[in-house]
C-alpha cells in the first residue's frame, strides 16, 4: 500500500494523468486525435526538443540555465549544412562529430565565462544566444541551405526505419534519455550535479570540483544541442540563418520545468522529463486540430512554464511544512 501511495504521489505520475487527461479531452472534440496518426505526429514533434531537454536538465539542475541552445542548433545546423552544400564529396555522416563537437565547444565557451568571471548563467547564454545568432549569419551570408543540398539518406532517418517504419529521429531522441539517465544515476560526476544544486555553498566542502561540474553540464548542453541541429536538417531538410532554432529554448525549459525539474536546482528526473516532451508534443499537435493558430504557441509556453513554476513552488512549500512539522513532532 505505501509503495502504490508513493506511486501515486510522484510527479511523473500527475504528468503522465495529464497527458491521458488532456489526449480525451482532445479525442472527445475531435476523434482523428486519438489515432495511430496523430500519436506518429507527436512523436515527430518531440525528438529534438527532447534532446535539447535532457541537456537542459543538466544544467538548470545544477542550478545554472542555457538560454542559448537554440543559436547553437542553429550554427551548428548551418556549418553541417555548408559542409554538405560546399563539400559535398565528404560522408555525410561525418556532419554528426563535427556539430556535436562544435555544440560542446560553444556550451564549453558558456561554461568558462560563467565559472571564471562569476557571472549569473542567464546573462552569459543571453549575450551567446545573440552572439552565435549573429555568426550563423555571418559565415552563411545570410543565405539558406536549400533542400537540394541536403542528402537523402540523411532525410530519410527522419521518415522511416527498417523498426517497424518508425523514424530513426525518434530512437536517437529516446537513446539519448536512456545515456542521460545513465550518466545522472549511475556516474560519479552525474551525482555530483545533483549535489552541487541541492547546496552549492556546500558542495566544495564535500570535495566536489564546482567547475569541472559546471562546465561539464554545459558542454553536454551544448554537443546535445549540436545534435538536435544536425537532426532538424533531416527532419525539415534545410537550414535558414533567420528561424533555425529560433523559440527552441523556450520549448525546451518549457518541458523540462514541467517534467518535474525544480528551477531552484537539485532536483530532477530524466523520465518526468520526458513526460513534459511528450506534454507538450500532444499539445503541439492538438492546436492545429483545434483551430488555435500557432502563433499562440509561445503564450500557451509562457503559460505553461508559469504554472509550472507555481506547482514547483507549492510542492516545495509542502515539503518543507512537512519537514517542521515532523520536526516538532
Amino acid at each position: 500500500m505505501t509503495g502504490w501511495r508513493s506511486l501515486l504521489l510522484r510527479r511523473e505520475t500527475g504528468i503522465a494523468v495529464m497527458i491521458v487527461l488532456f489526449c480525451l479531452a482532445v479525442g472527445a472534440v475531435k476523434p482523428q486525435f486519438l489515432t495511430l496518426n496523430s500519436l506518429r505526429i507527436i512523436l515527430l514533434l518531440t525528438p529534438l526538443i527532447l534532446i535539447g531537454a535532457m541537456g537542459q536538465m543538466l544544467v538548470i539542475v545544477a542550478r545554472h540555465v542555457d538560454l542559448s541552445i537554440g543559436s547553437i542548433l542553429g550554427l551548428t545546423a548551418m556549418v553541417a549544412g555548408m559542409m554538405f552544400r560546399y563539400a559535398p564529396e565528404v560522408p555525410w555522416p561525418l556532419a554528426f562529430p563535427l556539430a556535436i563537437g562544435l555544440g560542446a565547444v560553444l556550451g564549453l565557451v558558456n561554461g568558462a565565462l560563467v565559472t571564471l568571471f562569476r557571472l549569473p548563467a542567464i546573462i552569459v547564454t543571453l549575450g551567446t544566444l545573440s552572439l552565435y545568432r549573429g555568426m550563423t549569419f555571418i559565415i552563411s551570408d545570410a543565405k539558406q541551405i536549400d533542400r537540394q543540398y541536403v542528402p537523402s539518406a540523411l532525410k530519410a532517418m527522419s521518415q522511416t526505419s527498417p523498426v517497424f517504419g518508425i523514424p530513426w529521429i525518434i530512437f536517437i531522441a529516446f537513446g539519448v534519455a536512456l545515456l542521460t539517465w545513465w550518466f545522472a544515476m549511475h556516474t560519479r560526476i552525474g551525482r555530483q550535479v545533483f549535489a552541487l544544486g541541492s547546496n552549492p555553498v556546500a558542495a566544495p566542502l564535500r570535495g566536489i570540483n564546482v567547475t569541472r561540474v559546471t562546465l561539464t553540464v554545459f558542454a553536454i548542453s551544448g554537443a546535445l544541442s549540436g545534435l538536435a541541429g544536425i537532426m532538424y536538417a533531416s527532419r525539415w531538410g534545410f537550414v535558414n540563418p533567420s528561424n533555425t532554432g529560433n523559440g527552441f529554448e523556450f520549448q525546451v525549459i518549457a518541458a523540462v520545468v514541467i517534467g518535474g525539474v525544480s528551477i531552484n536546482g537539485g532536483v530532477g528526473t530524466v523520465p518526468g522529463v520526458v513526460l513534459g516532451v511528450l506534454l507538450l508534443g500532444c499539445v503541439s499537435a492538438a492546436l492545429p486540430l483545434l483551430g488555435i493558430p500557432g502563433t499562440t504557441q509561445s503564450a500557451i509556453y509562457g503559460a505553461v512554464i508559469l504554472i509550472a513554476l507555481v506547482i514547483d513552488r507549492m510542492v516545495r512549500m509542502q515539503g518543507r511544512t512537512r519537514g517542521t512539522q515532523r520536526a516538532g513532532a
